[in-house]
């Protein structure tokens, strides 16, 4: 089949590579009909995720459908249009019956690589790294889903294969950012970051009773689509102090709650942009935490930091003396796919959300390096891949 693959930072190449073949009971195989690229992704082109290998198949968000499935799949059958949530989970363990599905204990056959950094095993990712369970990536013609009952979700009738893409990972992500924030009928609520995941916690947010949601980028048509798609007051960190605006824009106190959707690879126009470049540089900081810093310093006291932008090693500067003594909230991780893709295809089937519109660019797999330096460089909302093109 045919297949996106990584082969070093900064380079990806469409290669033939073998057809995936059911190797559990419990395995279905999908035919992926679309494919998207995603803002974390982008961690592991540019380099900031070190176990990645040649020929590694990435890609983690995708919907398709059911060609093949195990002995022990019970609730999918051949031809099932299905999205398919990116974090994997057994469905078994603590975590899981927990609905903490990002925390799996038993999805990850790599474990021992996250438990010497992190000090525990983590669920496995599709496309995300050998750290992350070194599964086969959704930019290809078919991929391998395990524990296929519990990640893959029939798509109702009514919701379009452009809607229901980013049920996998775009949605949920959004969704649980705001779900973290400790969001009340009334709350404000910042979001930093206006890609998918930016848009999705915009939405999300108000669908959890904010009254007012205020989006911080610098990118004019993302900005331009969280006011005018996701209905948020917009700020261009650019153009104005943020920390300036957000005070003069919630009476002086601050945001209720903040929500970083931006993570590793932030930026900035100021020196902690500059600093921590530097830092990286020379391997004293593997991540910018340019947004949390931010997020700590605005939010409100007593007020919710959520966030979902990913980060994967050390980071410095953190104003934590802000954070104690103003007795912030943190809430973090990433989504669990399982937990709230059948809500949340319920909101779709309802008209509260469509996130199609993150589909701004539909590409073959031979486009692929296109496509991710587009996205890369901001010049798309999201490149999404058709395989069978």
């Amino acid at each position: 089949m045919k297949a996106l693959c990584y082969n070093g930072i900064g380079d990806l190449r469409t290669e033939r590579v073998p057809d995936p073949a059911i190797l559990n009971p419990k395995d279905a195989i999908i035919r992926v009909k679309l494919s998207s690229v995603c803002g974390s992704d982008l961690h592991l082109l540019n380099g900031y995720v070190p176990s990645m290998r040649e020929g590694d198949i990435i890609g983690h968000e995708f919907m398709g459908e059911v060609v093949e499935v195990g002995s022990e799949v019970k609730k999918l059958r051949k031809g099932d249009r299905v999205v398919v949530g990116s974090i994997i989970g057994c469905g078994e363990c603590h975590y899981c019956k927990s609905q903490e599905w990002s925390l799996c204990d038993n999805s990850n056959p790599h474990a021992w690589m996250p438990e010497k950094v992190y000090g525990d095993a983590t669920a496995g990712i599709f496309g995300y790294s050998h750290a992350f369970g070194g599964y086969a990536g959704s930019h290809a013609e078919f991929i391998r889903v395990p524990f296929a009952d519990h990640g893959a979700f029939v798509i109702p009738e009514n919701i379009t294969d452009e809607s229901a893409v980013f049920v996998s990972d775009a949605v949920p992500t959004g969704f649980m950012a705001a779900d973290m924030a400790n969001i009340r009928p009334g709350s404000v609520v910042a979001v930093w970051g206006c890609g998918g995941v930016g848009q999705m916690a915009i939405q999300s947010a108000f669908l959890l009773g904010a009254s007012r949601v205020i989006a911080i980028d610098r990118e004019p048509e993302r900005l331009r689509t969280a006011r005018e798609i996701s209905g948020a007051e917009v700020l261009d960190f650019s153009q104005v102090n943020i920390q300036e605006a957000l005070r003069e824009m919630t009476g002086g106190r601050g945001p209720d709650s903040c929500i970083d959707a931006v993570g590793m690879e932030a930026v900035s126009e100021g020196l902690d942009y500059y600093y921590d470049k530097a830092k990286q540089f020379v391997r004293l900081e593997t991540d910018r935490p340019i947004v949390l810093r931010e997020a700590i310093v605005a939010c409100r006291k007593g007020g919710t930091v959520s966030i979902v932008g990913v980060y994967g090693g050390l980071i410095d500067a953190v104003p934590m003396g802000a954070a104690m003594n103003k007795a912030l909230t943190f809430r973090m991780g990433q989504q669990h796919s399982q937990k709230y893709i059948p809500q949340l295809l319920e909101h779709l089937q309802s008209g509260k959300l469509d996130p199609s519109f993150l589909l701004t660019h539909r590409m073959t797999l031979d486009q692929g390096m296109l496509g991710y330096d587009m996205f890369n460089k901001k010049q798309t909302m999201r490149v999404v891949f058709e395989p069978a093109a």
